[in-house]
């Protein structure tokens, strides 16, 4: 048995992070990312199969004298992983120095953790995700007294008390209608009571601060009326001014406990402008969508590096798996889009790192076109990870409905991802807003125009079949914007999916550089622009069986 590393077996997450981080930030990350990625492969994987099978989450609701004390237990091992995540910065950095560098961090790096974390633990990303995003929202909009008390406890790295975050938008009456919302907000001077419901609170119980969206005494109905306010945690429940009522039973993602929060004049904090509450939370949202993407690739690493070592290894009828024309296609296909939408939502990482500074100076249009990425790559990556799940069951055949195998925690921890932080639906309908208020499909024909023309003269004769792509989404846009409202919200879902097959497919093109790498680099790009672009059911010369020793073995070890 080999020891595997999910960071040093992956080429393409440290290409990423060479090409990106400055020489002493890559040759930092990468000593991290090594301890990190053993870690991830090794001890963390064992903890996340344990919580997922026989440690989860439980409400002790009651103490033994009856009264309502609403805690959350987990086990041992999730409260290790818990302590060596989070003391590795992945949500302290993008706000604090690195004391090795003298310098803060950013979400490149903090993205590359998450993504090695998800190939073991996507359950327990989401409380990462949700202190991210209350990092997020305390830093940019929390008045300083506040910030002062509270972000240091949110992004402590150790050196003080950990507060997990938590963001609770949803009700039972409002779901992803948010605008419904009516849990109240009542002023007392310097502070408020809330009272009401939340009734999906993911991180309930082991949160330290919660952020939570509720509507002042007076407020307009909408989400114009909605406000942000700082929940602490520990200190309501004491007091018994919030509960939980009980834990969902979900399908997957079992490490994390959301439940069902009850308000009972729970002491709360106004964070910035009280008609700004549901902007902020929103600007959090695509923090979060952005780790969706990221849990997605990370699922989807996790899928194929099952189904190459599965079929490298499994005899039958006299032959490895791998020896198959059938089996060849799939790996082959699998590894393509893997590594090329690995690329693309790094592509949006760094994006979302130039945006989403603070002291950063951009634009109404460079904030949406971020938009515009972050919700066709969030839609893609969760939509791909579900899929790259069931191909390795079906790879592993029997076994791969067998809970010995981690197959069945990808395929049910890879559903919720197409429903967490927005569905396709919603997802569509924000593509739909962006057109509408920006004519954003402008802007993003035009950015990957010009990328096209700063490819490699050698990657230039596999664009057509893209350029073809754009010409056909031009028109089809003048069509629908012709079109009555009704028809127009029939297809949001498919302009995001032909949007983020474009954006893919220039990314594929930007990989192909002189140098030792371009032989596979270019096949990689071909066979991901013929599947997407000019995939056909029968071919004579199967680009697959052409490439396929060039990209599955090339620097791919089996590592079972």
């Amino acid at each position: 048995m080999v020891e595997r590393n999910f960071y040093t077996e992956d080429i393409v997450l440290q290409r990423i992070l060479k090409k990106h981080l400055g020489h002493e930030f890559f040759d930092y990350a990468e000593e991290r990312l090594t301890e990190f990625g053993e870690r991830v492969a090794g001890i963390i994987d064992d903890r996340a199969k344990h919580t997922d099978r026989e440690g989860q989450p439980k409400l002790i609701k009651y103490d033994k004298m009856g009264d309502d004390v609403s805690k959350v237990w987990v086990n041992e091992g999730y409260m290790q992983t818990v302590k060596e995540t989070y003391n590795t910065g992945i949500v302290a950095y993008p706000h604090k120095e690195i004391p090795e560098l003298g310098q803060v961090g950013n979400y490149l790096y903090s993205y590359a953790q998450g993504y090695l974390l998800s190939q073991s633990e996507p359950g327990f990303y989401c409380p990462v995700t949700l202190t991210m995003a209350t990092a997020y929202l305390i830093d940019h909009y929390a008045d300083g007294e506040l910030r002062d008390q509270f972000l240091p406890h949110v992004i402590s790295t150790g050196e003080v008390e950990l507060y997990e975050g938590a963001t609770f938008l949803t009700e039972r009456q409002g779901g992803s209608d948010v605008g419904a919302n009516v849990v109240e907000a009542v002023n007392e001077g310097d502070s408020y009571r809330l009272y009401g419901e939340k009734y999906f609170a993911s991180n309930a119980g082991m949160c330290g601060v919660a952020m939570v969206l509720a509507r002042m005494e007076g407020a307009p109905s909408g989400t114009k009326g909605l406000s942000l306010f700082l929940v602490p945690w520990e200190e309501n429940r004491a007091n018994q001014q919030l509960s939980i009522r009980r834990l969902k039973d979900k399908l997957g993602v079992r490490a994390v406990p959301s439940a069902e929060v009850e308000f009972q004049g729970a002491k709360a904090y106004l964070v910035g402008d009280p008609k700004q509450g549901f902007k902020y939370m929103m600007e959090a949202l695509n923090l979060s969508r952005v780790c969706n993407a990221v849990a997605s690739i990370g699922i989807m690493r996790r899928a194929y590096v099952e189904a190459r070592d599965y079929a490298f290894n499994r005899e039958a009828f006299g032959n490895k798996l791998n020896h198959y024309p059938m089996v060849k296609d799939t790996l082959v296909n699998m590894l393509a889009k893997l590594e090329v939408e690995t690329y693309a939502t790094f592509d949006v990482v760094n994006l979302f790192d130039q945006v989403m500074n603070k002291d950063a100076n951009v634009t109404e249009e460079e904030q949406a076109l971020l938009r515009l990425y972050i919700a066709i790559m969030k839609k893609e990556t969760a939509e791909q990870a579900i899929h790259y799940s069931h191909e390795a069951i079906e790879m592993h055949g029997g076994n791969g409905f067998i809970e010995d195998f981690v197959t069945p925690r990808l395929l049910r921890d890879a559903q919720v991802l197409t429903v967490w932080e927005g569905t396709a639906n919603i997802l569509g309908l924000e593509v739909l807003r962006l057109l509408e208020k920006y004519q954003i499909h402008e802007l993003f024909l035009q950015d990957l125009e010009a990328r096209l023309r700063h490819v490699t003269p050698k990657a230039q004769k596999l664009t057509d079949p893209i350029k073809e792509k754009m010409e056909r989404l031009k028109e089809t846009l003048v069509k629908l914007s012709q079109a009555p409202d009704d028809v127009k919200l029939m297809y949001p879902k498919k302009l995001a999916k032909d949007m983020s097959d474009l954006f893919e497919g220039v990314v594929a093109l930007e990989q192909i550089e002189e140098g030792l790498t371009f032989e596979r680099d270019f096949a990689v790009a071909e066979v991901f622009i013929h599947q997407t672009f000019r995939s056909s059911k029968y071919n004579q010369e199967p680009l697959a069986l052409k490439y396929y020793d060039l990209i599955v073995n090339q620097h791919h070890p089996v590592s079972i």
